[in-house]
């Protein structure tokens, strides 16, 4: 998986996410506000966070190394992020 990909992978996961936060927080009975600006800003976070890395990996790290962490990290991240949704 080259960079490029690895970006639009991380855009279209984080949008449908956060098209499922933002659908939750309107239509959503019995939801916190406050709960839901929360996770809606972590997903943004999580989405700047992670392109930003794939565009400058760790200096002296392997590189396929370095992008199956950054892959394992962001996936265990956004599950997270998806579990609070469904919560």
């Amino acid at each position: 998986m080259n960079k490029r990909t690895l970006k639009k992978s991380i855009n279209a996961i984080c949008d449908e996410i956060f098209a499922e936060a933002v659908a939750l927080s309107l239509y959503g009975n019995d939801r916190n506000m406050e709960n839901d600006d929360a996770l809606i800003r972590s997903v943004i976070m999580l989405r700047a966070n992670y392109i930003s890395r794939i565009s400058h990996p760790e200096p002296g790290m392997d590189v396929q190394a370095y992008y199956k962490d950054l892959r394992d990290k962001f996936t265990a991240e956004a599950q997270e992020i998806v579990d609070q949704l469904n919560a």
